[in-house]
């Protein structure tokens, strides 16, 4: 339990120190104007860091993080992300990554029988939400890797989502590369894979 700010400020100064250590120009070189090649949008779960499990370094990825990695087209907050990712950092590419064992996903689809389904919060609102973009796939049946199954839907359904941005939209048509990628994050064996790509309007692998 962290109940004072002390030991994550001495964990800061050991790895400071560190980075310094290994290179004298570190922090002059993460001063600079940040370059990153893409935009992560991925679920705010504290076991899936997007720079520690891509081995990215500062200044490689922006990125935006939200319960279950929804692209919600009325979510300012994501397409303030987006419009500036697109707009004034020129990303090449768009992550959508969500992770197997997502409690969000999992919430969606107990929310009928959890306390959180007569509760009138942003939380409650969201998890309704993703419940609804489930849809039919809740009735899959009750396999021991149904969860993972639904983690893959949401997955697909964020992206088609994201595709459907104006954002990404108004990119493709004037003509810029854009690449968007959904994948999944394995919180056991640490390894990303690629569900799906598109790279222009109507193309999709």
């Amino acid at each position: 339990m962290v109940t004072s700010l002390k030991p994550l400020l001495a964990r800061n100064r050991s790895w400071a120190l560190m980075q310094r250590q290994n290179d004298a120009h570190y922090f002059a070189q993460t001063a600079q104007p940040q370059q990153p090649h893409s935009l992560w949008i991925g679920c705010s779960d504290s076991r899936v860091p997007a720079e520690v499990l891509t081995g990215c370094h500062p200044g490689e990825l922006f990125v935006h993080r939200n319960i279950a990695n929804m692209v919600v087209a009325d979510d300012d907050n994501l397409l303030s992300v987006l419009h500036y990712a697109l707009e004034y950092l020129h990303v090449s590419a768009i992550i959508l990554c969500g992770h197997y064992g997502c409690g969000g996903v999992q919430a969606a689809s107990s929310l009928p029988e959890i306390s959180l389904a007569a509760q009138d919060n942003a939380l409650s609102r969201r998890i309704t939400l993703l419940r609804q973009t489930l849809g039919e796939h809740l009735h899959l049946p009750a396999e021991s890797d149904r969860q993972n199954l639904l983690v893959e839907v949401n997955v697909r359904q964020q992206f088609a989502n994201l595709v459907a941005t104006v954002p990404v939209q108004q990119r493709w048509q004037q003509g810029h590369a854009l690449h968007l990628f959904g994948c999944i994050y394995d919180l056991h064996s640490g390894h990303l894979k690629q569900l799906i790509h598109q790279y222009a309007m109507e193309k999709a692998s």
